[in-house]
């Protein structure tokens, strides 16, 4: 008896820039839960991936070089029909900003996990230690809250 195949939940994540959560929590998301979600992020304006973010994942053993930072127009890289089961916003101020001028009404999640602009180091060493808390605090969210879809649609709030 053949099992049917079920379809992927769409997820797209939002920062500003679209160049260190959001790139986190996509990677992550399809690394880990690949088999059950289609993952893409951007944000309303594109930047370069954050190269200490690059080269902290790569010294981790994850290699993110290949990923590329997207704005909302990016058709070569995002879904052409913008049709996304869940959109999370990673900051409060790009969510109070876009959350009710984009099309993913009713499909929205806030979750406010930082950004660079939240460090708050004085030396490289220090800097090292901000992103890996970051780089650790996105994949601990993914962890707990991607593995089950179902958890993921109840914290819909938007």
């Amino acid at each position: 008896m053949f099992k049917k195949k079920e379809k992927k939940v769409r997820v797209l994540f939002i920062d500003e820039k679209n160049d260190l959560t959001s790139q986190l929590a996509e990677y992550f998301t399809r690394a880990q839960y690949g088999n059950k979600y289609d993952a893409y992020s951007a944000g309303p304006k594109r930047d370069l991936i954050d190269c200490e973010l690059i080269s902290i994942m790569y010294q981790r053993g994850d290699d993110m070089r290949r990923q590329v930072s997207k704005d909302f127009r990016d058709r070569e890289r995002l879904r052409d029909d913008e049709d996304y089961d869940i959109v999370v916003f990673l900051r409060k101020n790009v969510f109070d900003e876009w959350a009710k001028r984009t099309p993913w009404q009713g499909r929205q999640i806030l979750c406010d996990l930082g950004s660079a602009e939240d460090f708050a180091a004085t030396d490289d060493l220090e800097l090292g230690k901000c992103y890996s808390d970051l780089i650790d605090k996105v994949s601990a969210w993914v962890r707990e809250n991607m593995e089950d879809p179902e958890k993921l649609r109840s914290m819909i709030s938007a």
